[in-house]
């Protein structure tokens, strides 16, 4: 007889909430989606879940989170991306809520990539693996 697998943290608003009031980041957007009226252009970092593996019995989650990082031109969208890969790279230690970081490790550096849905979008993208624990 087997139970029903645990619930695993909800990363991305995890992840939301520690890029969220950083001064690095002051004045972009930090969200799960894009806000009403998004065209790319505007200063945003889009977090979501790409993936990774639920170990149940460590109850231990080690998402994949991908960064969706724009800016109005090139060199700004760079900047930001750099600093939100930073800010959530120096999470690795710390504790929030009910979940522990116990790792933050790169899988995709940030990278230059058009975005088609936006076509005037200046977008860089990163992925990043994190080591969850919860109680």
């Amino acid at each position: 007889m087997s139970s029903a697998p645990s619930t695993f943290p909800d990363v991305e608003a995890i992840v939301v909430d520690l890029l969220s009031d950083r001064p690095e980041l002051a004045g972009a957007i930090v969200d799960e989606t894009p806000p009403a009226g998004f065209d790319g252009t505007q200063r945003a970092v889009i977090v979501s879940r790409r993936g990774g593996a639920w170990i149940d019995d460590l109850h231990l989650d080690q998402p994949l989170i991908e960064l969706e990082v724009y800016g109005p031109d090139k060199p700004t969208a760079h900047l930001l991306a750099n600093a939100a890969r930073a800010e959530l790279l120096n999470a690795a230690g710390t504790t929030y809520g009910t979940t522990f970081i116990s790792d933050v490790v790169e899988a995709d550096g940030p990278r230059w990539l058009p975005d088609y849905l936006y076509t005037a979008a200046n977008r860089y993208l990163c992925v990043l693996r994190l080591s969850l624990r919860t109680d």
